[in-house]
């Protein structure tokens, strides 16, 4: 293997073209072989998850344009009526449909989760790569890490909430806090792996830098890694806020959550179980969803 024009940064190494990963001629037959993320959206389990999903998402984002009541809408003769076609989820304690208030949910449910994931992963993947190629930050960033994972999200949400106060700040907080190590740890594993690599081994002697090696070397190759767990990430983002508002530290009243509308049933669930159900069905529609995408491009990285 030969290499010319060492000083410039699109170095050309027989084999190994410029670009975002140098490549070796086994790399790309892997490259090509490889199944797009995509694909393991749309068939086998990952389509079920997609589609359930997608609805939920739909739901959220389309439905309260077309009911006929607000979520803090007191309706008149409206005492915990059952499901019916006025009401297809039936009324809560003080008279409001709970359809409304479940899709108004759904809504606030997704914008803490879609803010609160990103940002953690954002941060533990920026930590993971930078930790691991700094000496001595390393073992600092793991020992944050164990502090963070030694308690469980819920146990940590409550010590939070005790601080902050309850609201969906709070809760977005306590997602992005929770899933900092989960992908810091994720990326430093991939970077120890990677870097052993011979096409990261003849980026090094090429001359490249370490930042060039990490983010345009590194996290390309962990991009369907990342993506498994971003979609378990977003599915204990849904059931830590759940979780919270049902415990009552969550999303703050009169604020609907899928939590706190579901716990609003708690006291009713021997004489008006379907108080309950709605919101149940969503959550788990909604968690069983991202598990079954998360699975899906899992077995696929697997089947390589």
């Amino acid at each position: 293997m030969t290499t010319t024009d060492l000083s410039h940064d699109d170095v050309r190494i027989d084999g190994i073209g410029p670009g975002l990963v140098p490549e070796s001629p086994a790399d790309r037959d892997e490259a090509r072989e490889r199944t797009p993320l995509y694909r393991s959206l749309v068939r086998g389990t990952g389509l079920l998850g997609t589609v359930l999903v997608l609805a939920v998402v739909a739901a959220g984002l389309i439905g309260p344009l077309f009911t006929s009541f607000g979520a803090e809408q007191q309706i008149d003769g409206a005492y915990l009526l059952p499901p019916g076609v006025d009401h297809w989820f039936g009324t809560d304690d003080v008279n409001r449909d709970v359809l409304t208030r479940v899709l108004v949910g759904i809504r606030v449910d997704l914008l803490i989760v879609a803010v609160a994931v990103p940002i953690g992963a954002a941060i533990g993947t920026l930590v993971g790569l930078v930790a691991v190629s700094v000496r001595g930050l390393d073992a600092l960033a793991q020992r944050v890490f164990d502090v963070i994972l030694a308690f469980p999200a819920l146990i940590l949400g409550i010590a939070l909430t005790a601080i902050l106060g309850p609201g969906t700040l709070t809760v977005g907080i306590i997602i992005a806090i929770a899933e900092i190590p989960v992908f810091g740890r994720l990326v430093r594993t991939a970077v120890l792996r990677i870097r052993e690599q011979p096409y990261v081994e003849a980026a090094l002697v090429s001359g490249a830098s370490t930042p060039r090696i990490l983010f345009r070397h590194v996290l390309p190759n962990s991009v369907e890694a990342l993506g498994v767990q971003f979609a378990l990430s977003l599915s204990l983002g849904v059931f830590i806020e759940g979780a919270l508002s049902y415990l009552g530290i969550g999303v703050v009243p009169p604020t609907p959550s899928l939590g706190g509308v579901l716990a609003a049933g708690n006291g009713y669930l021997e004489t008006n179980p379907w108080f309950s159900i709605g919101p149940l069905i969503v959550i788990s529609a909604l968690v069983l969803g991202l598990y079954l995408i998360a699975q899906s491009i899992s077995n696929d990285r697997r089947s390589l």
